[in-house]
């Protein structure tokens, strides 16, 4: 799991980020802050909102335009499985989700679809302890 962690960090540019929220005190808003300011490009997947971090924010995965290299998931675990199929569809290189999420069909559905699959983990605190 190291290896994959370290090959998805050290590859990806774009990170989609489904379920960022606006408000700063929440752990997608923290993440997101982070990885904007370690020069990764992050798309917000809201469909309640219009912008977070001063960036348009799209409805679902399927409006982005552009390839995405990582989907990073913060919703419930049973949610997960419809974002994992409409990562399939847009070809994203991975899947991460969240610490505290755990989906195996999931997972399943990206495998078969080319994915690199991290599960329960937080990309920031990874990103971190890569860093060192």
């Amino acid at each position: 799991m190291e290896q994959i962690i370290r090959n998805i960090l050290g590859a990806a540019k774009r990170i989609a980020v489904v379920g960022l929220s606006p408000k700063k005190d929440r752990p997608s808003y923290r993440v997101a802050e982070y990885l904007i300011a370690k020069d990764f490009e992050v798309i917000p997947v809201n469909p309640n909102c219009s912008e977070v971090l001063g960036r348009k924010c799209y409805k679902n995965l399927l409006d982005i335009p552009g390839k995405i290299d990582v989907v990073d998931i913060f919703r419930r675990p049973e949610e997960v499985v419809a974002i994992a199929k409409d990562a399939a569809k847009i070809r994203a290189k991975a899947i991460w989700m969240q610490e505290g999420i755990v989906n195996e069909e999931a997972a399943s559905i990206a495998r078969e679809a080319g994915m690199d699959v991290v599960m329960d983990r937080c990309m920031l605190k990874e990103h971190v302890k890569m860093a060192r």
